[in-house]
């Protein structure tokens, strides 16, 4: 709980009085590996704060999975378009490993927005940030090779995800054929 008050600090400065208002809003929550937390088709009705764990969002086409988004520790998460307009997500949202996490609902979140400026920029920069990250993706994804595209992605993510994902998630979060991937493993040293 400690890392979330520091996050938040950092992010929109709260005071000890907000942080306690929003800590109160709060539900702690486990997850096992494989759980599926939010389905398709069902409208996403929390933000999550990982506490300690790892997830994934992704797509089922056709009986096959293109991961979309990773986060692990100390990281938010949920269906964003789904969350914020409360539609039907067209994704999926699933804990790779057994994850805590702590989680606040849309309705609750939305009523802090009313009663303090800081929550409404703390879900601004959730937004903006959730709108870069989709915008920087989209043009990875259409401008670099396969090998630049991980290149990219073991310096700007997390060691943990980099390490831990299944290489078929990453390979399809890359966009490329989980061959390709092997190939460019071998030429690539984790450090």
């Amino acid at each position: 709980m400690t890392e979330l008050k520091r996050l938040l600090n950092d992010l929109i400065g709260l005071t000890e009085n907000e942080f306690q208002i929003f800590y109160n809003q709060l539900e702690r929550k486990e997850y096992k590996a494989k759980t599926l937390v939010i389905e398709e088709g069902k409208t996403t009705k929390d933000l999550y704060f990982i506490e300690s764990g790892f997830f994934r969002i992704f797509k089922n086409i056709e009986d096959k999975e293109f991961t979309t988004y990773f986060a692990c520790d100390k990281q938010f998460i949920t269906v964003f378009d789904s969350f914020i307009y409360q539609i039907p997500s067209h994704e999926f949202l699933e804990a790779i490993e057994d994850s805590t996490v702590y989680k606040i609902s849309f309705k609750s979140l939305t009523q802090l927005y009313k009663e303090s400026p800081n929550f409404e920029k703390f879900g601004r920069i959730l937004a903006e940030r959730n709108h870069l990250c989709a915008q920087q993706r989209a043009l990875t994804m259409q401008t670099k090779s396969a090998k630049k595209k991980y290149l990219d992605f073991i310096k700007n993510y997390d060691k943990k995800i980099v390490l831990r994902a299944p290489q078929y998630q990453i390979a399809s979060f890359l966009g490329i054929a989980a061959e390709s991937l092997s190939r460019i493993r071998k030429e690539v040293v984790i450090s």
